[in-house]
């Protein structure tokens, strides 16, 4: 992925992307907050272990969006390395501010996301959500994605869902392409 891009939200506002280190200030604040939300829903934060060092290309991504210049957003991803799938990333940490959120916002870190991942040569997707995250589980529903096998310290865990997507290949992409 490019060092940043502009992308135009619902409400016309504009929302600069970046990849940025897992340990950057703006990343770790962001984190920050999406653990909380996580004890705010779930009684306590995510315990699945994050190296920094997972997020870095081309193995992984962490995104940052800025609104306004204010950091609205994140999402992240790595290689999923719990599966036999070698051709396989997985999302972690897309999180997006209460004070920017129905904007659709959120789709477009998953879709840069995506297409980050896809131009880094994998093929695949898969996540972990929960049962007390109605909204995320609706954008990947309208997102595509599809249950898949639990994996990790959430498999088989009460409420966790685990979801996966295909990405489309570059000749999926341009059909005339030959």
């Amino acid at each position: 992925m490019s060092t940043s891009a502009d992308v135009r939200l619902r409400d016309g506002s504009v929302a600069r992307l970046r990849a940025v280190p897992y340990d950057d200030p703006v990343a770790r604040d962001l984190v920050a907050r999406v653990q909380q939300e996580y004890v705010a829903r779930y009684g306590g934060p995510d315990e699945a272990a994050v190296d920094p060092a997972e997020f870095v290309p081309p193995a992984g991504v962490f995104l940052v969006a800025e609104v306004g210049g204010q950091p609205a957003a994140c999402g992240a991803w790595r290689r999923h390395v719990e599966g036999d799938d070698p051709t396989a990333v997985e999302v972690k940490r897309v999180y997006v501010d209460p004070a920017f959120r129905r904007r659709g916002l959120a789709q477009v870190v998953v879709a840069a996301l995506e297409e980050s991942a896809r131009r880094a040569g994998y093929r695949s997707v898969v996540l972990n959500s929960g049962d007390r995250q109605p909204e995320a589980l609706a954008l990947y529903g309208a997102l595509g994605y599809t249950p898949v096998p639990g994996y990790g310290i959430y498999a088989g865990g009460a409420g966790a869902v685990f979801l996966g997507k295909e990405l489309e290949s570059a000749e999926e992409e341009r059909p005339w392409a030959s």
